[in-house]
């Protein structure tokens, strides 16, 4: 059996990526999902004009405002969110001399 469980015809949607400068970043929370889960920040974020959400527990992130990064994320009917662990700063290879 070749190909695994499938429901229907249902593919999973491939992984977008997206990378730019990061143009603005905001933080709400912590926020409490359910009693005993820890804390979570929710960062909305502005690169290259559009916007995307990011959910984590750390209250800081590595990346910052006018550091070009690179992460993966979904569309849904909330907007964009981003992958969690994918956020980070983008490796320009001409830097490097």
């Amino acid at each position: 059996m070749a190909g695994g469980f499938r429901r229907g015809k249902r593919q999973r949607t491939p992984k977008l990526e997206a990378r730019g400068e990061l143009q603005s970043l905001e933080r709400e929370g912590p926020f409490k999902e359910w009693l005993g889960m820890p804390d979570l920040y929710r960062f909305h974020l502005v690169v290259e004009g559009e916007a995307y959400s990011y959910q984590t527990e750390d209250a800081e992130l590595a990346v910052a405002v006018g550091d070009r990064v690179v992460f993966r994320y979904k569309e849904t009917k909330a907007g964009k969110w981003v992958d969690r662990n994918s956020l980070a700063k983008a490796i320009d290879p001409s830097a490097y001399q």
